[in-house]
C-alpha cells in the first residue's frame, strides 16, 4: 500500500475558528456518525435500489464505497445529500435529515453528487467566492478561502476562466473545490477522480486525506479499488442495493476479495428466492398481475 503523508493544514483550514462564530465549527460529537444510512429502502419504477443500505462514517475518517455499476453507491449518495428521499430508512448528516438540514449543519456539509456548485458563466476564482459565501464563510475571508483552494488543487493558471472554458478536468477539480471551499465537516465525493490526470488524482487524494486529517468525516465512492486503497481508512463493499461486506484497505488482493464479497452476496439471495417460490401455492398468480 502506497504510504500516505502526513496531514499538513491548508491556509482555508485557519477559517474555521472564524466560522466557530457564525455557528460552523466542528462536529462536537465525539465520534458519533457524521454521515450515516440506516437500513434505508428505496426503488424506481418498481426496480429495487436500496435494499437496506446501513453505512456509517464517523469524525476524521475517510470511507469508500466500491462496487460494480448499478450497485446503488450513487443513489445512496444522493440520499445522503438530500436529492432523493427514500422510501423507508433513515439518514442523517451531522445528526440531521439531509432533506431538510438546518443552516448551521448545512454550513458544515460538502458534496458533489452529480453537478457540481458551478456556474459556468463564472471564473474560478468568481465561483470560489460564491461557493465560500453561500456555506457561510464571512465576506472578508472569501476570497482568502478561495485562494487557498484554488493553490491547494493546482486551479491557479485558470483562475480567470470562466468554468465553460474549463478542460473536463479542470472543471471536476473546481467542482471539488467548491466543495471544501468552507472546511466542510462531513464531505460527500462521487467519483472525484473519474476524469482526472495522474497529478489531479494526487490532489484530490491529498486533500481527501487532509480533510479528515482536519476532523472531517469523508465519504467518497468509486470503481477503482486501486485508488480507494490508497486513500481510505475502510472500504465498503456495496452490491444489489446494501453493503454486503468491508475490505481492509491495506489487505493484500483486494480485487480478489471484491469478487468474492459480490459472489456470496448473490449465492446467499439465490436460496431465498427459491425458497419463497416453493412456498407459493400453486394456484398463486399474483405475481403475474399489475401493481
Amino acid at each position: 500500500m502506497t504510504e500516505r503523508r502526513a496531514s499538513t493544514l491548508r491556509p482555508f483550514d485557519r477559517l474555521r475558528t472564524a466560522q466557530a462564530q457564525d455557528g460552523a465549527g466542528s462536529t462536537g460529537t465525539g465520534r458519533s456518525p457524521a454521515l450515516l444510512l440506516d437500513d434505508v429502502h428505496h426503488a424506481f419504477a418498481g426496480r429495487a435500489a436500496l435494499t437496506g443500505m446501513s453505512l456509517t462514517v464517523l469524525p476524521g475518517e475517510v470511507v469508500a464505497m466500491i462496487g460494480l455499476n448499478g450497485a446503488g453507491k450513487t443513489t445512496a449518495l444522493r440520499v445522503l445529500t438530500g436529492r432523493l428521499r427514500p422510501a423507508s430508512g433513515r439518514a442523517r448528516v451531522l445528526g440531521g435529515d439531509p432533506a431538510r438540514l438546518d443552516v448551521t449543519a448545512a454550513r458544515r456539509f460538502g458534496h458533489v453528487v452529480g453537478a457540481a456548485l458551478v456556474d459556468p458563466a463564472l471564473t474560478v476564482t468568481e465561483n470560489l467566492r460564491v461557493a465560500a459565501l453561500l456555506h457561510g464563510v464571512r465576506r472578508p475571508d472569501a476570497a482568502a478561502a478561495g485562494a487557498g483552494v484554488t493553490d491547494r488543487l493546482d486551479l491557479v493558471p485558470w483562475a480567470g476562466v470562466r468554468a465553460q472554458g474549463l478542460s473536463l478536468g479542470n472543471a471536476q477539480r473546481l467542482g471539488i473545490a467548491c466543495a471544501v471551499v468552507h472546511s466542510p465537516d462531513a464531505l460527500v465525493l462521487d467519483e472525484p477522480t473519474s476524469a482526472l490526470d495522474p497529478r489531479g488524482v494526487v490532489l484530490v487524494r491529498e486533500l481527501v486525506r487532509e480533510r479528515a486529517g482536519a476532523g472531517a468525516a469523508v465519504l467518497v465512492s468509486s470503481h477503482h479499488l486501486d485508488e480507494v486503497a490508497r486513500v481510505a481508512d475502510r472500504v465498503a463493499v456495496v452490491h444489489a442495493g446494501r453493503v454486503v461486506g468491508s475490505l481492509d484497505p491495506g489487505g493484500t488482493d483486494l480485487e480478489r476479495r471484491f469478487f468474492d464479497m459480490v459472489l456470496a452476496a448473490d449465492a446467499a439471495v439465490g436460496p431465498v428466492a427459491d425458497a419463497a417460490t416453493r412456498a407459493r401455492p400453486a394456484g398463486d398468480m399474483t405475481s403475474r398481475r399489475p401493481a
